[in-house]
Protein backbone atom coordinates (compact mmCIF):
# COMPACT_ATOMS: atom_id res chain seq x y z
CA UNK A 1 0.00 0.00 0.00
CA UNK A 2 1.71 3.64 -0.91
CA UNK A 3 1.73 6.40 1.37
CA UNK A 4 -0.25 9.18 1.43
CA UNK A 5 0.78 12.52 2.45
CA UNK A 6 -2.51 15.03 3.63
CA UNK A 7 -1.15 19.47 3.67
CA UNK A 8 -2.50 22.05 4.87
CA UNK A 9 -5.55 20.63 6.80
CA UNK A 10 -7.39 21.70 9.79
CA UNK A 11 -7.72 19.02 11.93
CA UNK A 12 -10.80 18.76 13.91
CA UNK A 13 -10.57 15.78 16.78
CA UNK A 14 -11.00 15.97 20.21
CA UNK A 15 -12.27 19.15 21.10
CA UNK A 16 -9.71 20.95 19.10
CA UNK A 17 -8.89 22.34 15.67
CA UNK A 18 -5.29 23.08 14.52
CA UNK A 19 -3.40 23.40 11.31
CA UNK A 20 -1.22 20.22 10.70
CA UNK A 21 -0.42 17.32 8.00
CA UNK A 22 -0.75 13.89 8.68
CA UNK A 23 1.19 11.27 6.88
CA UNK A 24 -0.27 7.83 6.28
CA UNK A 25 1.39 4.70 5.79
CA UNK A 26 0.16 1.23 5.12
CA UNK A 27 -2.76 2.35 6.43
CA UNK A 28 -2.28 3.86 9.16
CA UNK A 29 -1.54 7.50 10.42
CA UNK A 30 2.01 7.41 11.36
CA UNK A 31 2.59 11.27 11.90
CA UNK A 32 0.70 14.46 12.72
CA UNK A 33 2.53 17.72 12.84
CA UNK A 34 4.14 19.81 10.64
CA UNK A 35 5.45 17.88 8.16
CA UNK A 36 6.90 19.09 4.84
CA UNK A 37 9.95 17.24 3.65
CA UNK A 38 8.24 13.93 4.34
CA UNK A 39 8.61 12.22 1.66
CA UNK A 40 5.19 10.05 0.38
CA UNK A 41 4.10 8.48 -3.25
CA UNK A 42 0.63 10.57 -3.57
CA UNK A 43 0.56 14.15 -1.74
CA UNK A 44 -2.95 15.35 -0.76
CA UNK A 45 -3.50 19.03 -0.63
CA UNK A 46 -6.16 20.26 1.89
CA UNK A 47 -5.49 23.73 0.81
CA UNK A 48 -7.11 24.84 4.06
CA UNK A 49 -10.19 22.91 4.70
CA UNK A 50 -11.29 20.62 7.66
CA UNK A 51 -10.20 17.87 7.96
CA UNK A 52 -12.65 15.26 10.20
CA UNK A 53 -11.95 11.56 11.64
CA UNK A 54 -14.59 9.43 9.11
CA UNK A 55 -17.84 9.32 10.35
CA UNK A 56 -19.14 5.95 11.86
CA UNK A 57 -22.71 5.13 11.51
CA UNK A 58 -24.12 2.98 14.02
CA UNK A 59 -27.26 2.48 12.51
CA UNK A 60 -27.34 1.58 9.29
CA UNK A 61 -29.75 -1.30 7.02
CA UNK A 62 -27.75 -2.05 3.92
CA UNK A 63 -30.51 -4.71 2.68
CA UNK A 64 -27.84 -7.50 2.02
CA UNK A 65 -29.05 -10.54 1.91
CA UNK A 66 -32.53 -10.97 0.79
CA UNK A 67 -33.45 -7.90 0.23
CA UNK A 68 -30.63 -6.82 -2.48
CA UNK A 69 -33.50 -4.77 -4.91
CA UNK A 70 -33.36 -2.25 -2.41
CA UNK A 71 -29.50 -2.22 -1.52
CA UNK A 72 -26.72 -3.71 -1.52
CA UNK A 73 -23.05 -4.06 0.41
CA UNK A 74 -21.61 -2.87 -3.31
CA UNK A 75 -24.13 0.12 -3.83
CA UNK A 76 -24.42 1.31 -0.31
CA UNK A 77 -21.37 1.58 0.78
CA UNK A 78 -20.22 3.78 -2.51
CA UNK A 79 -23.09 6.04 -0.93
CA UNK A 80 -21.63 6.38 2.55
CA UNK A 81 -18.10 6.95 1.30
CA UNK A 82 -19.21 9.75 -0.89
CA UNK A 83 -21.05 11.35 2.43
CA UNK A 84 -17.83 11.00 4.64
CA UNK A 85 -18.86 7.87 6.14
CA UNK A 86 -15.81 5.85 6.50
CA UNK A 87 -17.54 2.77 8.94
CA UNK A 88 -21.23 1.00 9.50
CA UNK A 89 -22.59 -1.02 11.63
CA UNK A 90 -25.54 -3.20 9.59
CA UNK A 91 -29.17 -3.84 11.76
CA UNK A 92 -30.14 -7.46 11.42
CA UNK A 93 -33.64 -7.22 9.81
CA UNK A 94 -32.18 -8.62 6.63
CA UNK A 95 -34.45 -11.90 4.65
CA UNK A 96 -33.82 -13.72 6.86
CA UNK A 97 -32.89 -11.94 10.07
CA UNK A 98 -29.73 -11.96 11.31
CA UNK A 99 -30.62 -14.61 13.75
CA UNK A 100 -27.78 -16.97 14.49
CA UNK A 101 -23.46 -17.00 14.46
CA UNK A 102 -24.10 -18.51 11.02
CA UNK A 103 -26.03 -15.29 9.25
CA UNK A 104 -23.43 -13.15 10.95
CA UNK A 105 -20.63 -15.03 9.32
CA UNK A 106 -22.24 -14.68 5.78
CA UNK A 107 -22.32 -11.32 6.31
CA UNK A 108 -19.06 -11.28 6.85
CA UNK A 109 -18.26 -13.32 4.56
CA UNK A 110 -20.39 -11.16 2.05
CA UNK A 111 -18.53 -7.72 2.83
CA UNK A 112 -14.71 -8.80 2.00
CA UNK A 113 -13.75 -7.78 -0.74
CA UNK A 114 -17.24 -5.30 -1.76
CA UNK A 115 -17.52 -2.98 0.83
CA UNK A 116 -15.59 0.22 0.41
CA UNK A 117 -16.22 0.95 4.47
CA UNK A 118 -15.47 -0.81 6.98
CA UNK A 119 -18.10 -3.01 9.11
CA UNK A 120 -19.87 -4.28 11.57
CA UNK A 121 -22.97 -6.13 12.11
CA UNK A 122 -25.54 -6.52 14.99
CA UNK A 123 -27.03 -10.07 16.09
CA UNK A 124 -30.98 -9.66 16.31
CA UNK A 125 -32.34 -10.78 19.34
CA UNK A 126 -35.61 -12.95 19.98
CA UNK A 127 -37.44 -14.90 22.94
CA UNK A 128 -35.66 -18.01 20.95
CA UNK A 129 -31.63 -16.89 20.43
CA UNK A 130 -30.93 -16.45 24.54
CA UNK A 131 -28.79 -19.43 24.26
CA UNK A 132 -26.71 -18.33 21.57
CA UNK A 133 -26.22 -14.24 22.72
CA UNK A 134 -25.00 -15.99 26.15
CA UNK A 135 -21.91 -17.32 24.03
CA UNK A 136 -22.03 -14.59 21.15
CA UNK A 137 -18.61 -13.92 19.91
CA UNK A 138 -18.11 -10.06 20.94
CA UNK A 139 -15.95 -10.16 17.88
CA UNK A 140 -18.49 -11.52 15.23
CA UNK A 141 -21.21 -8.86 16.54
CA UNK A 142 -20.88 -5.07 17.26
CA UNK A 143 -24.21 -5.03 19.55
CA UNK A 144 -27.33 -6.88 20.14
CA UNK A 145 -30.59 -5.33 18.85
CA UNK A 146 -33.84 -5.73 20.17
CA UNK A 147 -37.11 -4.99 18.81
CA UNK A 148 -39.18 -3.36 21.97
CA UNK A 149 -43.05 -2.99 21.16
CA UNK A 150 -42.50 -2.49 17.45
CA UNK A 151 -43.22 -3.51 14.07
CA UNK A 152 -40.08 -5.99 12.89
CA UNK A 153 -42.49 -9.13 14.40
CA UNK A 154 -39.33 -11.78 13.95
CA UNK A 155 -37.82 -10.00 16.54
CA UNK A 156 -40.78 -8.36 18.50
CA UNK A 157 -39.69 -8.93 22.37
CA UNK A 158 -42.26 -7.71 24.69
CA UNK A 159 -42.09 -9.92 27.61
CA UNK A 160 -39.89 -8.04 30.46
CA UNK A 161 -38.92 -11.60 31.73
CA UNK A 162 -37.30 -11.91 28.32
CA UNK A 163 -36.27 -8.91 28.05
CA UNK A 164 -34.37 -8.91 31.33
CA UNK A 165 -32.91 -12.61 30.09
CA UNK A 166 -31.42 -10.74 26.91
CA UNK A 167 -30.29 -7.39 28.74
CA UNK A 168 -28.14 -9.79 31.65
CA UNK A 169 -27.10 -12.23 28.96
CA UNK A 170 -25.68 -10.22 26.40
CA UNK A 171 -21.67 -9.77 26.59
CA UNK A 172 -21.85 -6.87 24.34
CA UNK A 173 -24.02 -3.11 24.00
CA UNK A 174 -28.15 -3.93 23.82
CA UNK A 175 -29.58 -1.54 21.07
CA UNK A 176 -33.12 -1.03 21.04
CA UNK A 177 -35.56 0.34 18.55
CA UNK A 178 -38.84 1.28 20.86
CA UNK A 179 -42.55 2.13 19.57
CA UNK A 180 -45.04 0.41 21.18
CA UNK A 181 -47.23 -1.52 18.76
CA UNK A 182 -50.66 -1.78 20.52
CA UNK A 183 -51.07 1.99 20.38
CA UNK A 184 -49.79 2.46 16.98
CA UNK A 185 -52.48 -0.21 15.65
CA UNK A 186 -54.86 1.72 17.94
CA UNK A 187 -54.27 5.11 16.15
CA UNK A 188 -54.22 3.26 12.56
CA UNK A 189 -57.35 1.88 12.81
CA UNK A 190 -58.82 5.32 14.51
CA UNK A 191 -57.57 7.26 11.35
CA UNK A 192 -58.13 4.13 9.08
CA UNK A 193 -62.05 4.59 9.82
CA UNK A 194 -61.73 7.94 8.66
CA UNK A 195 -59.74 7.89 5.62
CA UNK A 196 -59.52 4.23 4.47
CA UNK A 197 -56.29 3.79 2.77
CA UNK A 198 -55.30 7.01 2.02
CA UNK A 199 -54.55 7.90 5.43
CA UNK A 200 -52.39 11.32 4.74
CA UNK A 201 -48.80 10.87 5.63
CA UNK A 202 -49.36 14.25 7.44
CA UNK A 203 -50.50 11.73 10.11
CA UNK A 204 -47.72 9.86 10.58
CA UNK A 205 -46.25 11.65 13.58
CA UNK A 206 -49.35 10.96 15.26
CA UNK A 207 -50.21 7.17 14.60
CA UNK A 208 -46.90 6.81 15.81
CA UNK A 209 -46.73 9.31 18.72
CA UNK A 210 -43.79 10.77 20.64
CA UNK A 211 -46.42 8.42 23.37
CA UNK A 212 -45.85 5.32 21.78
CA UNK A 213 -41.80 5.74 21.48
CA UNK A 214 -42.07 6.65 25.38
CA UNK A 215 -43.69 3.91 26.48
CA UNK A 216 -42.11 1.21 24.90
CA UNK A 217 -38.36 2.69 25.79
CA UNK A 218 -39.51 3.55 29.74
CA UNK A 219 -40.92 -0.28 29.83
CA UNK A 220 -37.60 -1.23 28.68
CA UNK A 221 -35.43 1.29 30.69
CA UNK A 222 -37.33 -0.03 33.85
CA UNK A 223 -35.81 -3.48 33.18
CA UNK A 224 -32.83 -2.00 32.32
CA UNK A 225 -32.34 0.10 35.40
CA UNK A 226 -33.54 -2.66 37.57
CA UNK A 227 -30.67 -5.70 35.97
CA UNK A 228 -28.35 -2.48 35.79
CA UNK A 229 -27.69 -3.21 32.11
CA UNK A 230 -26.12 -0.85 29.53
CA UNK A 231 -28.42 -0.02 26.99
CA UNK A 232 -28.56 2.27 23.57
CA UNK A 233 -31.81 3.57 22.82
CA UNK A 234 -32.29 4.24 18.90
CA UNK A 235 -33.72 6.88 16.65
CA UNK A 236 -34.90 9.37 19.39
CA UNK A 237 -38.04 11.44 17.34
CA UNK A 238 -39.61 13.56 20.27
CA UNK A 239 -39.03 16.14 23.09
CA UNK A 240 -40.87 13.93 25.42
CA UNK A 241 -38.53 10.86 25.20
CA UNK A 242 -35.87 13.03 26.36
CA UNK A 243 -37.57 13.14 30.38
CA UNK A 244 -36.13 9.18 30.28
CA UNK A 245 -32.09 10.12 29.22
CA UNK A 246 -29.58 11.96 31.38
CA UNK A 247 -27.60 14.79 30.56
CA UNK A 248 -24.54 13.25 32.22
CA UNK A 249 -21.37 12.08 29.83
CA UNK A 250 -21.04 9.66 28.17
CA UNK A 251 -18.32 7.30 30.42
CA UNK A 252 -21.09 7.71 33.42
CA UNK A 253 -23.90 6.68 31.75
CA UNK A 254 -25.47 3.12 31.48
CA UNK A 255 -27.89 4.15 29.28
CA UNK A 256 -27.36 6.22 26.18
CA UNK A 257 -29.35 7.49 23.17
CA UNK A 258 -29.07 8.24 19.52
CA UNK A 259 -30.65 10.96 17.13
CA UNK A 260 -30.42 10.86 13.33
CA UNK A 261 -30.17 13.80 10.90
CA UNK A 262 -33.45 13.84 9.85
CA UNK A 263 -34.94 14.51 13.27
CA UNK A 264 -32.58 17.15 13.29
CA UNK A 265 -33.38 18.97 9.67
CA UNK A 266 -37.57 18.11 8.64
CA UNK A 267 -40.68 18.21 10.44
CA UNK A 268 -43.67 17.31 9.92
CA UNK A 269 -44.65 20.05 8.02
CA UNK A 270 -42.31 18.90 5.19
CA UNK A 271 -44.91 15.49 4.72
CA UNK A 272 -46.83 18.35 2.69
CA UNK A 273 -44.05 18.45 -0.03
CA UNK A 274 -42.67 15.10 0.61
CA UNK A 275 -45.58 12.90 1.62
CA UNK A 276 -44.59 9.52 1.34
CA UNK A 277 -40.71 9.71 0.78
CA UNK A 278 -40.65 11.45 4.37
CA UNK A 279 -42.36 8.08 5.92
CA UNK A 280 -39.61 6.57 8.26
CA UNK A 281 -39.90 4.41 11.98
CA UNK A 282 -39.89 5.76 14.51
CA UNK A 283 -41.56 9.07 12.62
CA UNK A 284 -40.51 12.44 11.92
CA UNK A 285 -42.13 15.08 14.29
CA UNK A 286 -43.04 18.57 14.98
CA UNK A 287 -40.96 21.63 14.55
CA UNK A 288 -41.04 21.99 18.54
CA UNK A 289 -39.61 17.81 18.56
CA UNK A 290 -36.99 19.03 16.49
CA UNK A 291 -36.01 21.77 18.95
CA UNK A 292 -36.19 20.10 21.77
CA UNK A 293 -33.61 17.14 20.03
CA UNK A 294 -31.38 19.55 19.11
CA UNK A 295 -31.02 21.40 22.43
CA UNK A 296 -31.16 17.62 24.11
CA UNK A 297 -28.21 16.71 21.61
CA UNK A 298 -26.22 20.28 22.68
CA UNK A 299 -26.80 19.49 26.25
CA UNK A 300 -26.08 16.15 26.30
CA UNK A 301 -28.84 13.86 27.09
CA UNK A 302 -27.97 12.14 22.92
CA UNK A 303 -25.33 11.02 22.74
CA UNK A 304 -24.46 10.02 19.19
CA UNK A 305 -25.78 10.41 15.71
CA UNK A 306 -26.42 7.81 13.26
CA UNK A 307 -28.08 8.12 9.68
CA UNK A 308 -30.28 5.37 10.19
CA UNK A 309 -30.35 4.44 6.56
CA UNK A 310 -33.21 2.69 5.33
CA UNK A 311 -33.79 2.73 1.53
CA UNK A 312 -36.80 1.76 -0.39
CA UNK A 313 -37.68 1.21 -3.99
CA UNK A 314 -38.79 5.00 -5.42
CA UNK A 315 -41.74 3.21 -6.70
CA UNK A 316 -42.34 1.89 -3.38
CA UNK A 317 -43.06 5.00 -1.67
CA UNK A 318 -45.14 6.36 -4.38
CA UNK A 319 -48.64 6.88 -4.03
CA UNK A 320 -51.41 7.58 -1.51
CA UNK A 321 -52.04 4.23 0.30
CA UNK A 322 -50.57 5.03 3.61
CA UNK A 323 -50.53 1.49 4.82
CA UNK A 324 -48.56 0.34 1.45
CA UNK A 325 -45.81 2.57 1.51
CA UNK A 326 -43.17 1.24 3.71
CA UNK A 327 -41.31 3.09 6.06
CA UNK A 328 -37.18 4.53 5.87
CA UNK A 329 -35.33 6.56 3.55
CA UNK A 330 -31.89 6.51 2.13
CA UNK A 331 -29.52 8.93 4.48
CA UNK A 332 -25.80 8.02 4.45
CA UNK A 333 -24.90 10.14 1.70
CA UNK A 334 -26.44 13.22 2.81
CA UNK A 335 -26.05 12.38 6.75
CA UNK A 336 -23.14 14.20 7.40
CA UNK A 337 -23.84 17.40 5.08
CA UNK A 338 -27.16 17.51 7.16
CA UNK A 339 -25.38 18.18 10.36
CA UNK A 340 -23.14 20.46 8.67
CA UNK A 341 -25.82 22.88 7.92
CA UNK A 342 -26.03 22.91 12.14
CA UNK A 343 -22.57 24.13 11.74
CA UNK A 344 -23.30 26.63 9.09
CA UNK A 345 -26.47 27.95 11.23
CA UNK A 346 -23.79 28.32 14.31
CA UNK A 347 -25.61 25.67 16.12
CA UNK A 348 -23.49 22.49 15.96
CA UNK A 349 -18.97 23.37 16.12
CA UNK A 350 -17.44 21.18 14.19
CA UNK A 351 -15.38 20.04 16.99
CA UNK A 352 -19.23 19.05 18.26
CA UNK A 353 -20.39 16.97 15.00
CA UNK A 354 -17.35 14.98 15.40
CA UNK A 355 -18.04 14.02 19.01
CA UNK A 356 -21.27 13.01 17.94
CA UNK A 357 -20.66 11.27 15.05
CA UNK A 358 -17.08 9.71 15.61
CA UNK A 359 -15.37 9.66 18.79
CA UNK A 360 -18.59 8.98 20.99
CA UNK A 361 -19.76 6.27 18.70
CA UNK A 362 -16.07 4.29 19.07
CA UNK A 363 -16.39 5.02 22.59
CA UNK A 364 -19.49 3.35 22.68
CA UNK A 365 -18.83 0.83 21.00
CA UNK A 366 -15.85 -0.05 21.78
CA UNK A 367 -14.34 0.37 18.21
CA UNK A 368 -9.99 -0.21 17.79
CA UNK A 369 -8.04 2.39 16.79
CA UNK A 370 -11.19 4.29 14.67
CA UNK A 371 -12.97 7.61 15.61
CA UNK A 372 -9.79 9.74 15.90
CA UNK A 373 -7.22 11.31 14.32
CA UNK A 374 -4.30 10.11 16.33
CA UNK A 375 -0.93 8.45 15.36
CA UNK A 376 -1.52 4.83 15.40
CA UNK A 377 -4.88 4.59 14.49
CA UNK A 378 -6.05 3.72 10.81
CA UNK A 379 -6.39 6.16 8.28
CA UNK A 380 -10.17 6.98 8.04
CA UNK A 381 -10.60 10.59 7.11
CA UNK A 382 -13.47 12.85 5.86
CA UNK A 383 -12.01 16.26 4.19
CA UNK A 384 -15.19 18.73 4.12
CA UNK A 385 -15.25 22.54 2.42
CA UNK A 386 -17.44 24.85 4.38
CA UNK A 387 -17.29 26.82 1.42
CA UNK A 388 -17.99 25.01 -1.42
CA UNK A 389 -21.81 24.14 -1.91
CA UNK A 390 -23.54 21.96 -2.91
CA UNK A 391 -26.86 20.72 -4.34
CA UNK A 392 -28.23 17.57 -3.65
CA UNK A 393 -30.25 15.56 -6.53
CA UNK A 394 -31.62 11.73 -7.15
CA UNK A 395 -29.15 12.07 -10.20
CA UNK A 396 -26.18 12.01 -8.33
CA UNK A 397 -27.64 9.60 -5.37
CA UNK A 398 -25.59 6.23 -5.50
CA UNK A 399 -27.43 4.23 -3.27
CA UNK A 400 -29.27 1.46 -5.12
CA UNK A 401 -32.80 3.26 -4.55
CA UNK A 402 -31.38 6.18 -6.49
CA UNK A 403 -33.38 9.38 -4.52
CA UNK A 404 -32.59 11.03 -1.75
CA UNK A 405 -35.07 12.82 0.74
CA UNK A 406 -32.89 16.06 0.57
CA UNK A 407 -33.49 16.53 -3.32
CA UNK A 408 -33.17 19.91 -4.56
CA UNK A 409 -31.58 20.92 -1.07
CA UNK A 410 -28.62 23.85 -1.50
CA UNK A 411 -25.97 21.66 0.83
CA UNK A 412 -23.40 25.18 1.70
CA UNK A 413 -20.95 22.48 2.00
CA UNK A 414 -19.55 19.68 0.34
CA UNK A 415 -17.28 16.19 0.84
CA UNK A 416 -14.08 17.08 -0.62
CA UNK A 417 -12.49 13.62 0.00
CA UNK A 418 -13.15 10.45 2.15
CA UNK A 419 -10.31 8.53 2.90
CA UNK A 420 -10.77 4.54 4.52
CA UNK A 421 -7.63 2.62 5.92
CA UNK A 422 -5.36 5.11 3.82
CA UNK A 423 -7.29 5.06 0.55
CA UNK A 424 -8.70 7.87 -1.22
CA UNK A 425 -12.39 6.32 -2.23
CA UNK A 426 -13.83 9.52 -3.11
CA UNK A 427 -12.19 12.67 -4.10
CA UNK A 428 -13.40 16.15 -5.44
CA UNK A 429 -16.99 15.22 -6.45
CA UNK A 430 -16.12 11.30 -7.70
CA UNK A 431 -15.88 7.86 -6.69
CA UNK A 432 -12.08 6.65 -7.48
CA UNK A 433 -12.21 2.87 -8.98
CA UNK A 434 -10.62 1.31 -6.00
CA UNK A 435 -10.38 -1.89 -4.95
CA UNK A 436 -12.45 -2.18 -1.83
CA UNK A 437 -10.56 -2.32 1.27
CA UNK A 438 -13.14 -1.70 4.13
CA UNK A 439 -12.12 -3.97 7.26
CA UNK A 440 -14.25 -5.73 9.34
CA UNK A 441 -13.83 -3.91 12.49
CA UNK A 442 -12.53 -4.89 15.77
CA UNK A 443 -13.37 -4.42 19.22
CA UNK A 444 -11.51 -4.15 22.89
CA UNK A 445 -13.64 -6.38 25.01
Amino acid sequence: MSSLLIVNAQLVNEGRIVEADVYINEGRIEAIGALTGQAASQVLDAKGRYLLPGMIDDQVHFREPGLTNKGDLITETRAAVAGGITSFLDMPNTEPPTLSNELLKEKHQLAVGRSLANYGFYLGASSENIELIKSLDVQLACGVNVFVGSSCASKLVDDPDVLREILTSSPVLVAAHCEDMPLIAENEESYRSIYGDAVPFELHGVIRSDEACYLAAARLLEVAHDCKARVHILHISSAKELELFSAASMAEKLITAEVCPHYLHFSDEDYASQQGLLKCNPAIKTIEDRAALIQGLLEGHLDIIGSAHAPHLFTEKQGSNYFKTPAGMPMVQDALLSLLENYQDGIFSLEFIVEKTSHAVAQLFSIQERGFIREGYWADLVLVDLEQPHVASQAQAFAKCAWTPYDGYPFRSSIAATLVNGELVWHEGRLLERSPRGQALQFIR
